[in-house]
């Protein structure tokens, strides 16, 4: 299954450059005839509906002609990451500096490891985060508002943007 993720994300990317998109992320879900390949595209300015179409039918017709998915039944969704769209890699935290994040980390840093704040800056594999709490006045222990941590990308275990409507 990986090798044959591996695969698709390597046609999904191809097929994305061509567009001027990037591939954030493949994913195959369910089992069976119930399978869901799903693949997240993004660019700069938006994704539009336009990008996801034209994604999903080259993609398609390539992993069919390939025959990349074995047992053939799938149903394949081309989507844009969201607002609230993951943080994995190195790239996506530089490009999303100056962001409003939350995230979570493996093991504590300075006793908590749930997070949510301004990303100031991303730089040799270290996020620098200023810290925003809620309405109400943090717990013992919880970060400040205003709070700068510092905080290893290994040891992120799931971030995602916050939208700022």
């Amino acid at each position: 299954m990986a090798l044959e993720l591996e695969k698709i994300r390597e046609i999904a990317g191809r097929v994305a450059a061509a567009h001027g998109v990037e591939v954030v992320e493949v994913e195959m879900r369910g089992g069976g005839k119930a399978r869901t390949l799903r693949i997240t595209i993004d660019k700069p300015e938006g994704v539009t509906h336009d990008d996801c179409a034209n994604v999903s039918r080259e993609v398609s017709t390539i992993l069919d002609v390939e025959d990349v998915v074995p047992g053939a039944a799938y149903t394949l969704e081309v989507s844009s990451p969201g607002l609230d769209r993951k943080l994995e890699r190195a790239q996506d935290f530089e490009r999303f500096t100056g962001s409003r994040i939350k995230l979570m980390t493996r093991e504590p840093v300075n006793g908590n490891r749930h997070f949510e704040g301004r990303l100031e800056s991303f730089a040799g594999g270290r996020l620098l985060v200023e810290t925003i709490t809620g309405k109400k006045k943090p717990k013992p222990g919880h970060p400040q508002h205003g709070q700068k941590i510092e905080i290893e990308l290994a040891n992120v275990e799931k971030a995602n943007v916050v939208p700022e409507i």
